[in-house]
């Protein structure tokens, strides 16, 4: 059989056979599935087969149900919080740290994966993190305490998070630039029907079954995410791995932390998700508790900020084709540090009620439509040989300020929802001021 490879690079696919190159320009969405039945392999990849010809969207699902594991770890048990501070005897800053827990071992976790997937592929880490994410799950549906189910979150956490930021390596192996925010914000909305539905869910296994059945059905998930990750092609090829001894380029994250460019994304996303972790932290006590809402009805008004994230990131794709990222990036944290700044306010002073902060909680969440891809993309834009460990940097960077805003909503717990409008408008305005400085910033 000839020597048939193919190369992705942006829109086009560079065929190679017998040392002759030929480019086809103009291909359209690219996965590694989409080739010729003739051709054998792609990014010149053993393991990819003429049957992965036309499957595309399969790789697409399972990479957004990879991404999705950020989100349904948490979003899946946040009915159930109030449930689980009489059923371990404890109180409610203790079960908002089992949120800033998960956060420390998703950051942490992170900044291990990355380099490892540069090093040696993407697919072997993403299993190795899943059989983890499987144990910890286990753990929670048996801990017997408030500080062991913290402890336990954090081993769940670091599992999971190898599926979520190499997941976004892969796409940054597949496409480039505005082509590669398009294709984020693409698996965004599809893997945004997991917190769509994650806390309705949640809510009826709480009902039927208890809180830690919850558990119980998360490591479910994992197994069979585990099973579907091996018909998933590799996407990164050993002739683009990084060949550095592990540690070294553990090492040389402190060289990417000098370029003021990256730093600027890093905020803007990483303010942005210290504002969503102290909403998710804040709105279970704050709807729940102090406005008297049934824990369905949580479920609901959740989703309907999950639902306005869905439309702004379909949206991303078209206004980064007219604007580009970074304009597209700054006016989503304007929106956001308002947004912020209204739902803090109400908060204070009582005015607009229960309606009030949800509505204005609501144009917040929605505003990661137009930040979360944007900032991924535009820090990973410069660095496409460590696309791994660059991802897991700006994750641990917007996962480890979840750690700090969540804790800080449950130190600051007073019944009310003060505390959580005032981290959250803080939040929004420090992202703001990050995303100002990549109009300044040239490196």
């Amino acid at each position: 059989m000839p020597n048939v490879g193919i190369q992705l690079q942006g829109l086009s696919i560079v065929i190679l056979q017998n040392n002759d190159v030929i480019m086809i320009e103009n291909s359209g969405d690219i996965f590694p599935g989409d080739v010729p039945e003739s051709v054998e392999s792609v990014n010149h990849d053993p393991f990819l087969r003429e049957k992965e010809a036309d499957h595309g969207w399969h790789v697409l699902a399972i990479l957004s149900v990879l991404m999705g594991f950020a989100s349904i770890s948490t979003d899946l048990y946040l009915p159930a919080m109030p449930t689980m501070v009489r059923d371990l005897r404890t109180t409610v800053g203790t079960i908002d740290l089992t949120v800033s827990g998960y956060l420390i071992g998703f950051s942490i976790g992170q900044l291990f994966w990355g380099p490892v997937s540069d090093r040696y592929g993407r697919r072997l880490p993403v299993a190795s993190g899943l059989v983890l994410f499987v144990i910890g799950s286990g753990g929670c549906a048996l801990a017997g305490s408030g500080e062991s189910l913290i402890i336990w979150r954090m081993i769940q956490a670091a599992g999971a998070c190898a599926s979520v930021v190499l997941a976004r390596a892969m796409v940054r192996d597949l496409y480039e630039g505005p082509q590669a925010a398009r294709m984020l914000s693409v698996l965004m909305t599809v893997m945004a029907i997991a917190p769509l539905l994650g806390p309705v869910v949640g809510a009826q296994i709480l009902a039927l079954a208890g809180w830690r059945a919850i558990f119980g059905v998360l490591g479910m998930i994992g197994l069979l995410t585990l099973a579907a990750l091996f018909t998933l092609p590799e996407t990164l090829p050993e002739s683009q791995r990084n060949s550095e001894p592990l540690g070294r380029a553990i090492l040389r994250y402190g060289d990417l932390l000098r370029h003021r460019r990256l730093l600027g994304y890093m905020g803007a996303g990483g303010f942005f998700y210290a504002g969503m972790f102290a909403y998710i932290a804040g709105t279970p006590f704050a709807y729940i508790t102090y406005y008297h809402v049934p824990s369905g009805l949580y479920g609901i008004l959740f989703g309907a900020g999950i639902l306005g994230i869905m439309a702004t990131n379909l949206l991303n794709g078209r206004v980064v084709a007219f604007f580009g990222s970074d304009r597209t990036l700054l006016w989503g944290t304007v929106v956001t540090a308002l947004s912020g700044l209204l739902a803090g306010g109400l908060a204070w002073t009582g005015c607009g009620g229960l309606w009030g902060v949800v509505l204005s909680l609501l144009v917040f969440a929605a505003m990661a439509g137009f930040i979360v891809a944007n900032a991924i993309v535009g820090a990973m834009s410069d660095f496409p040989r460590q696309a791994g460990a660059v991802s897991a940097l700006v994750g641990a960077t917007q996962y480890g300020s979840g750690v700090f805003s969540s804790a800080l909503v449950g130190l600051f717990a007073d019944g009310t929802p003060w505390p959580m409008g005032l981290i959250i408008a803080l939040c929004g305005m420090a992202s703001f001021a990050s995303a100002l400085t990549l109009k300044y910033s040239a490196t």
